[in-house]
């Protein structure tokens, strides 16, 4: 009597990812693509590129939801190297048509009429695009795209070609528009919100790490603590990003004032400022997309509404260049210098250190591209292990003051300016290794 050979893990993991496409195969789907002339290989990269080209070929519309479902059984279950073997070979494989193109710019040249600039914005159309389209109707399609542009950001540089880059210029372009800030819906997440949207953004958190539960009611259960996010209407307990605000008295000057578990909570009312010391991206394959300019300014007006009485909006930013660009200026050997001297070499990274034309560090970028003002820059503000090797525990304030924000936007565009307070100005001023001895030390201040 023969005993049945036990299959290899490999061979076990090879017949789960062909389970979908024979599934696909034995379906009534699976008779529409073979009348068609499709027969997907076993899974692979190859495999994944027929059902792309049977969601290419579809004339109508009907059976176009379910073969986008159908790719992206095969595509969840196809290993990454599958996975990226398609990514890499869609692009050049569907190029644009030219005699199409041809044949349009040769009809506008003729006509020049509404149909005519209509057929070669159709011809002009990347099959890439389209293809997008087509795979936006499966079930959960959007966030399955998402998941897709992930797994192509994660392809290596040394590995990346000219189709892939123009698949993920496909991608961004589709997702600015479906995730165009006016599609997105505002909410306030609160510790009564859902135990799945506060366990992902317990995940999600990338400035200062929630440490569990109780941590998290802390930032979003007192009443001198607000977190808002935006969602997408098929995404509706998976943010897209999210601030955490908080509610002082005054600007603080370190991350443990907010987070403390010692705080003292005041009434709404008492407060005087709002203070933006968190904003996390939570989606990786949305990298790009401009989310958090609108978000605060829609916050900032949330808040203006409920509390008219707060005077001043300011973040607690970290830099987290800061340190390695303090690296590249100094000794390798040379020590941390004093509180001062960071502060006064921060504030020289933050106005000076540029990359074509903009700051240099990313949350600099950001907040100042926002129209805000560098309004402060503390020492010993965040004393983290990883605040202290991004900054060596540096953090600033960005004052958003909306009667200036356009302002502040055109200084910095068009001019390459960076708008401060006067009391970075100060610190800017002084000589290296801080003020001279009997000098007056300058008094920082942050306006209201």
């Amino acid at each position: 009597m023969n005993t049945p050979r036990t299959r290899t893990p490999a061979e076990t993991a090879s017949a789960r990812r062909r389970n979908p496409l024979d599934l696909l195969m034995n379906s009534g789907l699976g008779k529409l693509l073979r009348g068609i002339g499709v027969a997907p290989r076993p899974a692979s990269g190859e495999s994944l590129l027929d059902l792309a080209d049977a969601l290419l070929s579809l004339r109508g519309r009907a059976s176009g939801p379910a073969l986008a479902s159908a790719f992206f059984d095969l595509y969840e279950a196809s290993d990454l190297a599958a996975r990226q073997e398609f990514l890499g070979k869609v692009h050049d494989l569907h190029p644009a048509d030219a005699k199409a193109i041809d044949q349009a710019i040769a009809r506008w040249n003729d006509k020049r009429d509404e149909p005519s600039a209509l057929a070669l914005n159709v011809a002009s159309k990347s099959p890439s695009r389209r293809l997008i389209n087509q795979l936006n109707l499966a079930p959960q399609g959007t966030q399955r795209l998402i998941d897709l542009r992930e797994d192509l950001l994660a392809v290596p540089r040394s590995a990346s070609t000219s189709g892939l880059a123009a698949l993920d210029r496909d991608l961004e372009n589709a997702f600015t528009a479906w995730f165009n800030a006016g599609f997105l819906e505002l909410r306030r997440i609160g510790w009564d919100s859902s135990a799945q949207l506060l366990e992902r953004i317990i995940r999600y958190e990338a400035v200062h790490q929630i440490q569990g539960w109780d941590d998290l009611r802390r930032r979003v259960e007192p009443v001198d603590r607000r977190c808002y996010g935006f969602f997408h209407p098929q995404m509706q307990d998976d943010p897209l990003i999210f601030v955490e605000v908080a509610l002082t008295q005054q600007i603080p000057g370190s991350i443990h004032e907010i987070i403390s578990e010692e705080r003292e909570t005041i009434a709404p009312r008492e407060a005087n400022c709002a203070i933006f010391y968190s904003i996390s991206n939570c989606q990786v394959g949305l990298k790009g997309i401009p989310f958090g300019n609108h978000l605060i300014k829609r916050v900032v007006g949330l808040l203006k509404e409920e509390l008219p009485h707060l005077k001043t909006f300011a973040t607690l930013s970290p830099v987290p260049g800061f340190a390695k660009w303090l690296a590249k200026e100094q000794d390798a050997d040379a020590p941390v210098p004093g509180a001062q001297e960071l502060r006064r070499l921060a504030a020289r990274y933050l106005v000076e250190a540029k990359k074509g034309g903009q700051p240099l560090d990313p949350v600099a970028r950001f907040h100042l591209g926002n129209g805000a003002r560098l309004e402060a820059v503390h020492a010993n503000a965040d004393l983290s292990a990883n605040g202290q090797k991004q900054a060596h525990g540096v953090m600033v304030n960005y004052l958003y003051d909306l009667a200036d924000i356009e302002a502040n936007f055109f200084a910095l565009t068009e001019l390459g300016t960076v708008v401060t307070s006067k009391a970075v100005q100060t610190l800017l001023e002084e000589p290296e290794g801080g003020p001279k001895k009997g000098g007056k030390k300058a008094k920082e201040t942050v306006a209201a």
